[in-house]
């Protein structure tokens, strides 16, 4: 069977890629990846219904790819927004905390696929928990950095990370699901910055 032209213009790194973008796209439509099929996302790009398995399994696999790229776009977020902080510790974990929530509100249908419209299987994934944990790395090295500068109060890291990841999460999530009647960037910045300093004072090590 001939393929169309379509079909044949993509090469095969393209075509992956471009079956993320497809469903990230209708996603964003859709406000929802639980309806979202191959079918679709492969009308979207253009070729046949059998194309988008040579690259994903199912709508799962799919997702699981959708939600690995976030996760490593969230990374580099991180990493910069603490690269270009002060030396300060405590300075460096707030800025990696707006620049997750920033991360939030521009790449929402990411964010949904990361943390609530899909639930990896650790076993048939893992290079999406790979990604998710060299995220959650990030905070975890950030706070473990403020302890041994005396900045962060002592304690069991991962739960000062647990904390810190719930109150931006929380914050994200209100915000771009519409729950929070803000829409201006530097609004929600200001937001995000009153959140993260909250925080900050109550995990700042107590002075004798």
């Amino acid at each position: 069977m001939t393929k169309s032209p379509s079909e044949t213009s993509y090469h095969h790194k393209d075509l992956r890629q471009s079956l993320i973008k497809a469903a990230l796209e209708l996603i964003a439509q859709k406000q929802d990846a639980s309806t979202l099929s191959l079918r679709e996302v492969a009308r979207r790009v253009g070729v046949s219904n059998a194309a988008p398995y040579r690259h994903f399994a199912d709508k799962d696999a799919l997702l699981a790819a959708v939600a690995e790229e976030g996760f490593h776009i969230l990374t580099r977020c991180l990493n910069s927004s603490i690269e270009k902080a002060s030396d300060d510790p405590l300075e460096q974990l707030q800025a990696s905390g707006i620049a997750y929530v920033k991360f939030a509100i521009s790449h929402p249908s990411h964010y949904r696929v990361m943390f609530s419209a899909f639930k990896a299987d650790n076993l048939c994934y893992p290079p999406l928990n790979a990604a998710g944990e060299e995220a959650f790395a990030v905070l975890m090295d950030a706070i473990a950095n403020g302890q041994q500068a005396g900045k962060i109060q002592g304690g069991e890291t991962q739960q000062l990370a647990w904390v810190t990841w719930s109150l931006v999460h929380g914050l994200a999530m209100l915000l771009i699901d519409h729950q929070l009647t803000i829409t201006d960037e530097q609004d929600i910045v200001s937001v995000a910055e009153l959140a993260t300093q909250s925080l900050i004072n109550g995990m700042k090590a107590k002075t004798p």
